[in-house]
């Protein structure tokens, strides 16, 4: 029996772009349902945009009883947040069958420790993003949002896309990726020598090599153009 793990990212699903949805669907018919895996992990920006658990919408509530339907038949599924769907909470985590994990953390991938994250805080040259992210995920942003009335909620959000289509076709795209020293940091702190991450819609794997060690980095793709995913088994990594 094989062993497998799962990892995605960067989705983005929305209303307006329904092949993404059966993109997804699809992945999860092919590769996960009624297949021996042991979990799959989302690691943020998986909707286009995130207003509260209480928005409801064909879209949501499809996507939640897709992933339901995995976790029920004994596949766990765990979900990162992203810088899209920040304040996705527990009532639609539950109605999905995901468990929230933290920003940064280590999963034992058969006998490899690696940390997992979305990969946005490594962006560290994208000073006004950076500055956005503190408050944004601070204790005191989420909750105001959320306590608003959901219209206005929807308006703060297609305002925060604009801009945020804006600044990005005004940067360059080395200032919106990941820096080397934020990435070997982040390698570091958790004492790892594997890292798996999303965000930058660059996918690649990367090396490094400190003190004569090699570390490894993958980046996991984005759904707008193509699909991709990262399948992980006892003896290899293997991004498609």
């Amino acid at each position: 029996m094989t062993c497998q793990t799962y990892f995605i990212a960067d989705l983005h699903l929305s209303e307006n772009r329904p092949d993404i949805s059966e993109h997804f669907y699809s992945f999860l018919n092919t590769h996960i349902i009624n297949k021996h895996v042991d979990a799959l992990y989302i690691l943020g920006d998986f909707f286009e945009v995130w207003v509260g658990d209480d928005y409801h919408t064909e879209l949501s509530i499809t996507v939640a009883k897709a992933l339901k339907k995995v976790s029920d038949n004994g596949t766990p599924v765990y979900f990162i947040h992203g810088n899209r769907d920040f304040i996705l909470r527990e009532a639609y985590a539950k109605q999905a069958g995901m468990t929230l994990l933290p920003e940064q953390v280590v999963v034992d991938l058969y006998g490899t420790a690696t940390v997992i994250l979305h990969g946005d805080e490594m962006c560290t040259q994208d000073i006004e993003y950076q500055k956005f992210r503190t408050k944004s995920r601070g204790w005191w942003w989420p909750r105001l949002m959320l306590a608003m009335p959901l219209w206005y909620r929807k308006k703060v959000a297609r305002k925060a896309r604009d801009k945020s289509k804006k600044n990005q076709a005004n940067t360059s795209l080395d200032i919106l990726d990941v820096t080397t020293e934020s990435v070997l940091h982040t390698f570091a702190k958790h004492g790892v020598k594997n890292m798996i991450h999303g965000h930058t819609h660059r996918p690649h794997v990367h090396t490094y090599t400190v003190d004569g060690q090699t570390l490894t980095r993958t980046v996991l793709g984005d759904w707008y153009t193509q699909g991709s995913y990262l399948v992980v088994t006892p003896n290899e990594q293997k991004l498609v």
